[in-house]
């Protein structure tokens, strides 16, 4: 059994959004002023601050006449933003994220209730200190009782419900199928067998409209309600941006893992590419990483193999007929001849065919080795 999220939206009565908007600004404050404490605490004192320490000085606050506002909203989602600070701060010092930043107000807004803060039943879900189930469009059955839900709100106004349940993965049906993948910005991906996927550019289809709406806004005076309004517009063309992005990312993973037993990609550094001025923001828009981390987990559910080649392996300088290496491919060149074996290539295909040879063999051999011509993976099945 491994646990899985199901997001689903919703809209909240003008009581319910009411009691979110309060505890949104509850967990909000919380985390922020426990943040302060414990950073003048290791700054002034160099002394570190556990959970335990936090959670006591949580009970203090709570007990201020000016913070009396706590009360008002349920004390689980405040417990569990301290959760997850504290998650946030072994992440820091094992070198995992950067240091813990503190939450705004315009941001995206999110509340954690555990099993002991809602109710679900009969299909229907009741949050703590509220009378109403929260009517939620349901597009697909839980697979059980949830045992966390996440309440959020995005940038664009949207209500979310994101219920964490219990879940058996099943394995997909064997089939023989191999496929290599070569990541691109002309076109998202090639297949090693010649199939180009076009990169949708969803920034760029919505760039006019962005343009327009960033315009009105800067314009508007800071504090007004036309401000607030002219932000909203902004925020919502964002949001369809990024929706589309997800959406067609996941139609595209999900025929990869359905009709391959086995995926071979690069192992791209997404983060050192975008610092490209030129670059940066195809790259951004293209998802190559959100791309890969799909393959990924959607291939451990099915049963599938992964294999992810060295981002240094040579793919489009060498030649699949010969093995052939070419000294130098400048990132114009989208046709070469082989010197060696007179074999005209596409790049991207050939490319791709040199990363499934690459994946199929190190799944072979079971070698993980690294060099000029030789490949390092690692592989997930």
């Amino acid at each position: 059994m491994t646990k899985r999220a199901y997001k689903y939206r919703f809209y909240p009565t003008p009581e319910q959004a009411e009691l979110l908007a309060r505890t949104f600004g509850c967990v909000r404050s919380v985390y922020n002023r426990i943040l302060r404490w414990r950073t003048d605490a290791f700054y002034q004192e160099q002394k570190k601050i556990g959970y335990t320490a936090a959670s006591s000085r949580l009970t203090a606050l709570k007990k201020q006449p000016e913070l009396a506002f706590l009360n008002e909203v349920s004390a689980v989602p405040l417990q569990q933003c301290l959760r997850h600070q504290q998650a946030a701060f072994k992440n820091f010092f094992e070198g995992r994220a950067k240091y813990p930043v503190f939450k705004k107000k315009r941001h995206r807004q999110s509340a954690e209730f555990t099993s002991s803060a809602f109710r679900y039943r009969d299909g229907k879900l009741f949050l703590a200190k509220c009378d109403e189930p929260l009517a939620i469009r349901w597009s697909r059955p839980l697979p059980g009782e949830p045992s966390t839900v996440t309440i959020s709100r995005d940038s664009a106004g949207r209500y979310f419900v994101s219920c964490l349940c219990e879940f058996e993965p099943e394995a997909l049906p064997v089939t023989p199928k191999t496929i290599g993948i070569d990541m691109g910005i002309k076109d998202l991906f090639v297949t090693s067998e010649g199939e180009r996927i076009g990169n949708p550019r969803h920034t760029a289809k919505y760039a006019t409209r962005l343009a327009r709406a960033q315009r009105r806004l800067s314009k508007k005076k800071l504090g007004s309600e036309n401000r607030a309004k002219a932000r909203l517009k902004v925020a919502r063309i964002h949001a369809k941006i990024s929706d589309c992005r997800a959406d067609s990312l996941h139609k595209l993973s999900r025929r990869l893992i359905n009709e391959n037993q086995v995926v071979c990609a690069e192992t791209l550094a997404v983060k050192n590419m975008i610092r490209n001025p030129k670059l940066s923001k195809a790259i951004a828009d293209a998802g190559w990483g959100e791309l890969t981390r799909q393959i990924q987990y959607k291939g451990e559910w099915a049963g599938r193999q992964i294999v992810q080649i060295d981002r240094w392996y040579p793919c489009s300088k060498r030649c699949a007929c010969c093995g052939h290496i070419l000294e130098r491919l400048p990132l114009d060149v989208r046709r070469w001849s082989c010197p060696e074996c007179g074999t005209e290539h596409d790049r991207d295909v050939n490319a791709a065919i040199n990363i499934k040879a690459a994946g199929l063999a190190v799944l072979a051999l079971g070698e993980n080795v690294s060099g000029m011509g030789q490949v390092s993976v690692s592989c997930s099945q």
